[in-house]
Protein backbone atom coordinates (compact mmCIF):
# COMPACT_ATOMS: atom_id res chain seq x y z
CA UNK A 1 0.00 0.00 0.00
CA UNK A 2 1.10 3.35 -1.23
CA UNK A 3 1.17 7.06 0.96
CA UNK A 4 -0.46 9.58 -0.76
CA UNK A 5 0.14 13.22 -0.76
CA UNK A 6 -3.00 15.08 -1.54
CA UNK A 7 -3.09 18.87 -2.36
CA UNK A 8 -6.02 20.13 0.04
CA UNK A 9 -6.28 23.29 -2.41
CA UNK A 10 -7.99 20.60 -4.85
CA UNK A 11 -8.00 17.61 -2.84
CA UNK A 12 -5.61 16.06 -6.09
CA UNK A 13 -3.18 13.31 -5.65
CA UNK A 14 0.23 14.96 -6.23
CA UNK A 15 2.42 12.29 -5.72
CA UNK A 16 2.62 8.16 -4.31
CA UNK A 17 4.95 7.10 -1.76
CA UNK A 18 5.35 3.58 -0.88
CA UNK A 19 5.67 1.88 2.66
CA UNK A 20 8.90 0.43 3.60
CA UNK A 21 9.13 -2.72 4.32
CA UNK A 22 10.03 -5.07 7.26
CA UNK A 23 13.05 -5.89 6.27
CA UNK A 24 14.04 -2.47 5.03
CA UNK A 25 13.00 -1.09 8.65
CA UNK A 26 15.37 -3.62 9.98
CA UNK A 27 17.82 -2.38 7.69
CA UNK A 28 17.01 1.29 8.59
CA UNK A 29 17.11 0.85 12.25
CA UNK A 30 20.99 -0.89 11.86
CA UNK A 31 22.15 1.58 10.30
CA UNK A 32 20.66 3.93 13.39
CA UNK A 33 22.50 2.00 15.52
CA UNK A 34 25.70 3.17 13.34
CA UNK A 35 25.44 6.38 13.01
CA UNK A 36 24.73 6.84 16.88
CA UNK A 37 27.77 5.31 17.31
CA UNK A 38 29.28 8.07 15.43
CA UNK A 39 27.83 10.84 16.82
CA UNK A 40 27.93 10.01 20.34
CA UNK A 41 31.91 10.16 19.86
CA UNK A 42 31.80 13.63 17.60
CA UNK A 43 33.35 16.12 19.17
CA UNK A 44 30.70 19.05 19.79
CA UNK A 45 32.37 21.47 17.69
CA UNK A 46 31.84 18.60 14.91
CA UNK A 47 27.98 18.39 15.58
CA UNK A 48 27.77 22.36 15.65
CA UNK A 49 29.18 22.26 12.39
CA UNK A 50 26.41 20.23 11.21
CA UNK A 51 23.83 22.25 12.28
CA UNK A 52 25.37 25.16 10.83
CA UNK A 53 25.21 23.35 7.41
CA UNK A 54 21.97 22.85 8.09
CA UNK A 55 20.94 25.83 8.61
CA UNK A 56 22.85 27.20 5.28
CA UNK A 57 21.22 24.96 3.31
CA UNK A 58 17.67 25.87 4.70
CA UNK A 59 18.14 29.48 4.01
CA UNK A 60 19.17 28.48 0.28
CA UNK A 61 16.37 26.02 -0.47
CA UNK A 62 14.05 28.33 1.52
CA UNK A 63 11.70 28.70 -1.46
CA UNK A 64 11.46 25.59 -2.52
CA UNK A 65 10.64 23.95 0.67
CA UNK A 66 7.99 26.52 1.29
CA UNK A 67 6.54 25.60 -2.37
CA UNK A 68 6.58 21.76 -0.83
CA UNK A 69 5.04 22.96 2.33
CA UNK A 70 2.21 25.15 0.62
CA UNK A 71 1.62 22.08 -1.81
CA UNK A 72 1.21 19.57 0.87
CA UNK A 73 -0.55 20.41 3.60
CA UNK A 74 -2.07 24.04 2.37
CA UNK A 75 0.00 26.69 4.38
CA UNK A 76 0.06 29.83 2.77
CA UNK A 77 3.30 30.66 1.23
CA UNK A 78 4.59 33.54 2.87
CA UNK A 79 3.93 31.89 6.65
CA UNK A 80 5.77 28.88 5.14
CA UNK A 81 8.59 30.51 4.08
CA UNK A 82 8.37 31.90 7.76
CA UNK A 83 8.34 28.53 9.10
CA UNK A 84 11.85 27.58 7.33
CA UNK A 85 13.58 30.27 8.04
CA UNK A 86 12.69 29.57 11.87
CA UNK A 87 14.28 26.20 11.10
CA UNK A 88 17.74 27.68 10.23
CA UNK A 89 17.26 29.70 13.56
CA UNK A 90 16.76 26.89 15.70
CA UNK A 91 19.80 25.16 14.06
CA UNK A 92 21.98 28.42 14.65
CA UNK A 93 21.03 28.51 18.18
CA UNK A 94 21.91 25.13 18.90
CA UNK A 95 24.93 25.16 17.36
CA UNK A 96 26.05 28.15 19.13
CA UNK A 97 24.96 27.39 22.93
CA UNK A 98 25.04 23.33 23.01
CA UNK A 99 28.43 23.37 24.61
CA UNK A 100 27.03 25.30 27.32
CA UNK A 101 24.00 23.67 27.70
CA UNK A 102 25.71 20.06 27.92
CA UNK A 103 28.99 21.33 29.94
CA UNK A 104 30.18 18.91 32.51
CA UNK A 105 29.58 20.12 36.04
CA UNK A 106 32.02 19.82 39.15
CA UNK A 107 30.43 19.58 42.80
CA UNK A 108 32.19 20.10 46.18
CA UNK A 109 31.31 17.25 47.70
CA UNK A 110 33.52 14.57 50.23
CA UNK A 111 35.33 12.97 47.41
CA UNK A 112 37.70 14.04 45.12
CA UNK A 113 35.92 13.82 41.72
CA UNK A 114 32.03 15.10 41.74
CA UNK A 115 31.02 15.65 38.41
CA UNK A 116 27.87 15.63 36.19
CA UNK A 117 28.20 14.83 32.57
CA UNK A 118 25.11 14.63 29.71
CA UNK A 119 25.88 11.84 27.55
CA UNK A 120 23.03 11.16 24.62
CA UNK A 121 20.54 8.35 24.65
CA UNK A 122 20.83 6.45 21.42
CA UNK A 123 18.29 6.79 18.94
CA UNK A 124 14.84 8.87 18.98
CA UNK A 125 11.72 8.32 17.21
CA UNK A 126 10.42 10.70 16.17
CA UNK A 127 6.10 10.79 15.43
CA UNK A 128 5.51 13.94 13.92
CA UNK A 129 2.74 16.12 12.80
CA UNK A 130 1.85 17.55 9.23
CA UNK A 131 0.85 21.12 10.67
CA UNK A 132 4.30 22.46 10.74
CA UNK A 133 5.87 19.78 8.84
CA UNK A 134 9.72 20.98 8.70
CA UNK A 135 9.59 22.99 12.04
CA UNK A 136 7.90 20.65 14.58
CA UNK A 137 11.26 18.20 13.35
CA UNK A 138 13.77 20.93 13.68
CA UNK A 139 12.19 21.64 17.27
CA UNK A 140 13.27 18.32 18.61
CA UNK A 141 16.01 17.11 15.87
CA UNK A 142 18.23 19.65 16.14
CA UNK A 143 18.89 19.34 20.04
CA UNK A 144 18.53 15.50 20.17
CA UNK A 145 21.43 15.41 17.16
CA UNK A 146 23.78 18.38 19.16
CA UNK A 147 23.31 16.03 22.02
CA UNK A 148 24.59 12.83 20.33
CA UNK A 149 21.88 11.23 19.41
CA UNK A 150 20.17 9.39 16.29
CA UNK A 151 17.33 10.05 14.54
CA UNK A 152 14.01 8.14 13.18
CA UNK A 153 11.58 9.95 11.71
CA UNK A 154 7.96 9.12 11.53
CA UNK A 155 6.08 11.64 9.67
CA UNK A 156 2.43 12.70 9.39
CA UNK A 157 1.22 10.66 6.20
CA UNK A 158 -0.23 13.07 4.37
CA UNK A 159 3.45 14.95 4.19
CA UNK A 160 5.55 12.35 2.52
CA UNK A 161 7.09 14.87 0.20
CA UNK A 162 8.23 17.08 3.09
CA UNK A 163 9.68 13.68 4.66
CA UNK A 164 11.37 13.04 1.76
CA UNK A 165 13.14 16.52 1.60
CA UNK A 166 14.03 16.40 5.41
CA UNK A 167 15.53 12.88 5.14
CA UNK A 168 17.70 14.39 1.91
CA UNK A 169 18.39 17.49 3.49
CA UNK A 170 20.49 15.94 6.31
CA UNK A 171 22.16 14.11 4.06
CA UNK A 172 23.67 17.29 1.65
CA UNK A 173 24.71 18.55 4.16
CA UNK A 174 27.11 15.82 5.24
CA UNK A 175 25.37 13.77 8.43
CA UNK A 176 26.83 10.42 8.79
CA UNK A 177 24.59 7.80 7.02
CA UNK A 178 21.77 6.56 9.87
CA UNK A 179 21.91 9.66 11.73
CA UNK A 180 18.73 11.12 10.35
CA UNK A 181 16.44 8.77 8.57
CA UNK A 182 12.94 9.17 7.50
CA UNK A 183 10.51 5.33 7.72
CA UNK A 184 7.21 5.20 5.58
CA UNK A 185 4.53 3.47 7.56
CA UNK A 186 0.73 3.05 8.08
CA UNK A 187 -0.17 4.73 11.50
CA UNK A 188 -1.34 1.26 12.54
CA UNK A 189 2.40 0.03 12.72
CA UNK A 190 4.08 2.16 14.39
CA UNK A 191 3.93 -0.03 17.69
CA UNK A 192 6.14 -1.92 16.36
CA UNK A 193 8.85 0.42 15.65
CA UNK A 194 8.10 1.88 19.14
CA UNK A 195 8.41 -1.46 21.03
CA UNK A 196 11.69 -2.56 19.23
CA UNK A 197 14.83 -2.38 20.95
CA UNK A 198 16.62 -0.18 19.30
CA UNK A 199 14.57 2.62 19.82
CA UNK A 200 15.95 3.96 22.60
CA UNK A 201 13.00 7.08 23.36
CA UNK A 202 10.15 8.53 21.52
CA UNK A 203 9.52 12.16 21.33
CA UNK A 204 5.59 12.45 19.80
CA UNK A 205 3.49 15.36 18.37
CA UNK A 206 -0.14 14.99 18.15
CA UNK A 207 -3.78 14.79 19.67
CA UNK A 208 -3.82 14.03 23.59
CA UNK A 209 -5.66 10.45 22.52
CA UNK A 210 -3.06 9.39 20.65
CA UNK A 211 -0.25 10.40 22.93
CA UNK A 212 -1.75 8.43 25.64
CA UNK A 213 -1.75 5.17 23.59
CA UNK A 214 2.59 6.01 22.45
CA UNK A 215 3.17 7.21 26.26
CA UNK A 216 1.41 3.95 27.85
CA UNK A 217 3.39 2.02 24.79
CA UNK A 218 7.06 3.76 25.80
CA UNK A 219 6.24 3.07 29.21
CA UNK A 220 5.53 -0.59 28.87
CA UNK A 221 9.04 -0.99 27.79
CA UNK A 222 10.70 2.12 29.90
CA UNK A 223 11.66 4.00 27.40
CA UNK A 224 11.56 7.82 27.76
CA UNK A 225 9.17 10.12 25.95
CA UNK A 226 8.31 13.77 25.70
CA UNK A 227 4.82 14.57 24.55
CA UNK A 228 3.50 17.85 22.78
CA UNK A 229 -0.62 17.45 22.50
CA UNK A 230 -3.52 19.40 21.96
CA UNK A 231 -4.60 23.16 23.87
CA UNK A 232 -7.18 25.00 23.49
CA UNK A 233 -5.54 28.26 24.90
CA UNK A 234 -7.55 30.80 26.35
CA UNK A 235 -7.00 34.62 25.61
CA UNK A 236 -8.11 36.70 28.54
CA UNK A 237 -8.93 40.41 27.78
CA UNK A 238 -9.56 42.36 30.86
CA UNK A 239 -11.35 45.99 30.76
CA UNK A 240 -8.01 47.70 30.73
CA UNK A 241 -6.36 46.02 28.29
CA UNK A 242 -4.73 47.66 24.94
CA UNK A 243 -7.84 46.95 22.33
CA UNK A 244 -7.27 47.50 19.12
CA UNK A 245 -3.88 45.62 19.86
CA UNK A 246 -5.16 42.91 21.39
CA UNK A 247 -8.13 42.65 18.50
CA UNK A 248 -5.57 42.33 16.12
CA UNK A 249 -3.03 39.72 18.20
CA UNK A 250 -5.97 37.58 18.77
CA UNK A 251 -7.21 37.14 14.97
CA UNK A 252 -3.72 36.73 14.01
CA UNK A 253 -3.29 33.83 16.55
CA UNK A 254 -6.81 32.55 15.71
CA UNK A 255 -6.20 32.18 12.06
CA UNK A 256 -2.57 31.68 11.36
CA UNK A 257 -1.87 28.31 9.60
CA UNK A 258 -6.07 28.49 9.19
CA UNK A 259 -6.21 27.86 12.54
CA UNK A 260 -4.30 24.53 12.67
CA UNK A 261 -1.78 24.86 15.63
CA UNK A 262 -1.57 23.65 19.42
CA UNK A 263 -0.70 27.19 20.04
CA UNK A 264 -3.56 29.07 18.66
CA UNK A 265 -5.34 30.95 21.01
CA UNK A 266 -9.02 29.29 20.82
CA UNK A 267 -11.13 30.12 23.51
CA UNK A 268 -11.20 34.08 23.88
CA UNK A 269 -12.55 35.39 27.40
CA UNK A 270 -13.37 38.59 27.62
CA UNK A 271 -14.74 41.12 30.44
CA UNK A 272 -18.11 42.30 30.00
CA UNK A 273 -17.10 46.19 30.19
CA UNK A 274 -15.05 45.54 26.70
CA UNK A 275 -16.30 42.67 25.10
CA UNK A 276 -18.88 44.65 22.99
CA UNK A 277 -15.57 47.12 21.08
CA UNK A 278 -13.58 44.17 21.23
CA UNK A 279 -16.14 41.99 19.11
CA UNK A 280 -16.73 44.35 17.25
CA UNK A 281 -12.58 45.18 16.33
CA UNK A 282 -12.40 41.20 15.92
CA UNK A 283 -15.11 41.17 13.70
CA UNK A 284 -13.86 43.53 11.42
CA UNK A 285 -10.27 42.24 11.41
CA UNK A 286 -11.36 38.81 10.59
CA UNK A 287 -13.82 39.87 7.66
CA UNK A 288 -10.93 41.86 6.02
CA UNK A 289 -8.60 38.47 5.71
CA UNK A 290 -7.79 37.24 2.45
CA UNK A 291 -8.64 33.31 1.42
CA UNK A 292 -7.66 31.77 -1.20
CA UNK A 293 -4.99 29.89 -3.30
CA UNK A 294 -2.28 29.47 -0.83
CA UNK A 295 0.55 29.71 -3.62
CA UNK A 296 -0.58 33.61 -3.96
CA UNK A 297 1.64 36.07 -1.54
CA UNK A 298 -1.44 37.77 -0.60
CA UNK A 299 -3.52 35.09 0.75
CA UNK A 300 -3.79 35.07 4.39
CA UNK A 301 -6.16 31.62 4.79
CA UNK A 302 -5.80 28.60 3.33
CA UNK A 303 -7.60 25.72 3.00
CA UNK A 304 -7.62 23.21 5.89
CA UNK A 305 -4.92 19.94 5.40
CA UNK A 306 -7.40 17.36 4.95
CA UNK A 307 -11.41 17.08 4.31
CA UNK A 308 -11.84 15.18 7.62
CA UNK A 309 -10.86 18.31 9.12
CA UNK A 310 -13.53 20.58 7.59
CA UNK A 311 -16.02 18.11 9.04
CA UNK A 312 -15.20 17.81 12.72
CA UNK A 313 -14.90 21.56 12.39
CA UNK A 314 -18.19 21.82 10.84
CA UNK A 315 -19.66 19.47 13.65
CA UNK A 316 -18.12 21.63 16.17
CA UNK A 317 -19.63 24.79 14.60
CA UNK A 318 -22.90 23.20 14.58
CA UNK A 319 -23.55 21.12 17.60
CA UNK A 320 -21.71 24.67 19.75
CA UNK A 321 -24.49 26.66 17.58
CA UNK A 322 -27.60 24.18 18.53
CA UNK A 323 -26.62 25.02 22.47
CA UNK A 324 -26.44 28.70 22.17
CA UNK A 325 -23.76 30.15 20.39
CA UNK A 326 -24.11 32.81 17.69
CA UNK A 327 -22.95 33.57 14.69
CA UNK A 328 -20.95 36.63 14.07
CA UNK A 329 -19.30 35.80 11.37
CA UNK A 330 -18.52 32.68 9.03
CA UNK A 331 -19.66 29.85 10.22
CA UNK A 332 -19.36 27.37 7.32
CA UNK A 333 -17.57 26.06 3.76
CA UNK A 334 -17.78 28.06 0.76
CA UNK A 335 -19.78 25.54 -1.32
CA UNK A 336 -17.96 26.46 -4.68
CA UNK A 337 -14.67 26.10 -3.71
CA UNK A 338 -13.04 22.47 -4.39
CA UNK A 339 -10.37 22.24 -1.91
CA UNK A 340 -10.70 22.19 1.96
CA UNK A 341 -11.89 25.57 2.84
CA UNK A 342 -13.87 26.83 6.03
CA UNK A 343 -14.77 30.35 6.39
CA UNK A 344 -12.72 32.52 8.82
CA UNK A 345 -15.59 32.08 11.92
CA UNK A 346 -16.19 34.03 15.01
CA UNK A 347 -18.74 32.88 17.37
CA UNK A 348 -20.32 35.00 20.31
CA UNK A 349 -21.91 33.40 23.30
CA UNK A 350 -19.87 30.81 24.27
CA UNK A 351 -19.50 28.72 27.15
CA UNK A 352 -18.16 25.56 28.74
CA UNK A 353 -20.21 22.76 27.39
CA UNK A 354 -19.83 23.62 24.02
CA UNK A 355 -17.62 21.56 21.38
CA UNK A 356 -16.04 25.04 20.43
CA UNK A 357 -14.84 25.52 24.04
CA UNK A 358 -14.35 22.04 25.33
CA UNK A 359 -12.51 20.34 22.45
CA UNK A 360 -9.60 21.60 20.49
CA UNK A 361 -10.53 23.21 17.53
CA UNK A 362 -8.19 22.63 14.80
CA UNK A 363 -9.36 25.80 12.09
CA UNK A 364 -10.58 29.06 11.47
CA UNK A 365 -13.06 29.37 14.95
CA UNK A 366 -12.81 31.26 17.65
CA UNK A 367 -14.73 31.31 20.20
CA UNK A 368 -15.55 34.51 22.58
CA UNK A 369 -17.13 33.90 26.10
CA UNK A 370 -17.96 37.21 28.30
CA UNK A 371 -17.48 36.75 32.18
CA UNK A 372 -18.03 39.92 34.91
CA UNK A 373 -14.03 40.30 36.28
CA UNK A 374 -10.48 39.07 36.19
CA UNK A 375 -11.35 36.44 38.85
CA UNK A 376 -13.91 34.94 35.94
CA UNK A 377 -11.84 34.74 33.37
CA UNK A 378 -8.88 33.20 35.15
CA UNK A 379 -11.23 29.94 36.14
CA UNK A 380 -12.93 29.68 32.91
CA UNK A 381 -9.60 29.96 31.51
CA UNK A 382 -8.19 27.05 33.52
CA UNK A 383 -11.47 24.88 33.58
CA UNK A 384 -10.32 22.75 30.49
CA UNK A 385 -8.51 19.21 30.27
CA UNK A 386 -5.68 21.27 28.18
CA UNK A 387 -2.40 23.65 29.63
CA UNK A 388 -0.36 24.63 26.96
CA UNK A 389 -0.54 28.02 26.22
CA UNK A 390 -2.57 30.95 27.60
CA UNK A 391 -2.76 35.16 26.99
CA UNK A 392 -3.38 37.98 29.43
CA UNK A 393 -4.33 41.64 28.11
CA UNK A 394 -4.04 44.30 31.00
CA UNK A 395 -1.98 47.36 31.40
CA UNK A 396 -1.72 46.60 34.58
CA UNK A 397 1.56 45.16 35.43
CA UNK A 398 1.49 43.69 38.69
CA UNK A 399 -1.94 42.03 37.97
CA UNK A 400 -0.74 40.52 34.94
CA UNK A 401 2.17 38.64 36.73
CA UNK A 402 -0.31 38.07 39.62
CA UNK A 403 -2.52 36.26 37.26
CA UNK A 404 -0.08 34.78 34.72
CA UNK A 405 1.00 32.68 38.11
CA UNK A 406 -2.66 31.95 38.67
CA UNK A 407 -2.48 29.86 34.76
CA UNK A 408 -2.16 26.58 34.51
CA UNK A 409 -0.22 26.06 31.87
CA UNK A 410 3.31 25.68 30.54
CA UNK A 411 3.44 28.83 28.85
CA UNK A 412 1.54 32.24 29.31
CA UNK A 413 1.83 35.73 26.95
CA UNK A 414 1.44 39.18 28.47
CA UNK A 415 0.18 41.29 25.93
CA UNK A 416 2.06 39.70 22.96
CA UNK A 417 1.29 35.84 20.95
CA UNK A 418 2.28 32.84 22.41
CA UNK A 419 4.86 31.43 19.98
CA UNK A 420 7.64 29.30 20.35
CA UNK A 421 11.12 30.79 20.54
CA UNK A 422 14.19 27.97 20.74
CA UNK A 423 15.48 30.48 23.45
CA UNK A 424 12.72 29.46 25.99
CA UNK A 425 11.17 26.30 26.77
CA UNK A 426 8.44 24.51 25.48
CA UNK A 427 5.32 22.73 26.59
CA UNK A 428 2.23 21.76 28.59
CA UNK A 429 0.39 20.20 31.48
CA UNK A 430 -2.42 18.36 31.67
CA UNK A 431 -3.74 16.48 28.50
CA UNK A 432 -1.09 19.10 26.48
CA UNK A 433 1.59 16.67 27.29
CA UNK A 434 4.87 16.97 29.26
CA UNK A 435 8.46 17.48 28.80
CA UNK A 436 10.05 20.19 27.04
CA UNK A 437 11.47 21.22 23.55
CA UNK A 438 13.57 23.74 22.64
CA UNK A 439 16.50 26.22 24.84
CA UNK A 440 18.40 24.01 27.25
CA UNK A 441 15.08 22.46 28.95
CA UNK A 442 15.12 20.65 25.32
CA UNK A 443 18.29 19.40 24.84
CA UNK A 444 18.15 18.07 27.95
CA UNK A 445 15.21 15.79 27.39
CA UNK A 446 16.97 12.91 25.52
CA UNK A 447 20.62 13.17 27.51
CA UNK A 448 21.42 10.70 30.46
CA UNK A 449 22.59 12.83 33.53
CA UNK A 450 25.35 10.66 34.53
CA UNK A 451 27.04 11.27 38.08
CA UNK A 452 30.67 9.79 38.23
CA UNK A 453 32.58 10.23 41.95
CA UNK A 454 35.94 9.44 43.11
CA UNK A 455 38.05 9.23 46.12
Amino acid sequence: MKIASINPTTNQVVARVAQHSWRQIDQLLRHAESGFAINRTSALSVRSKRLYALADLLDARKADYAQLITLEMGKPISESLAEIEKCAWVCRYYAENAKHFLRDEAFETQYRLSLVVQQPLGVVLAIMPWNFPFWQVFRFAAAALMAGNAVVLKHAPNVPQCAAALETLFADARYPEGLFQNVYLDNTKVHWLITDPRIHAVTFTGSAATGAKVAALAAQHLKKTVLELGGSDPFIVLDDAALKEAAQVAVQSRMTNAGQSCIAAKRFIVTEAVAPEFIRQMTDHIRALRMGDPKDPQTQIGPLARPDLVSQLERQVRDSLRMGAQIALGGSRPAAWAGNYFYPTLLTNCRRGMPVFDEETFGPVAAVAIVKNAQEAIALANDTPYGLGASIWTTDTDRANRLANQIQSGFVAINTLVQSDPRLPFGGIKQSGYGRELSEYGIREFVNTKTIIAR
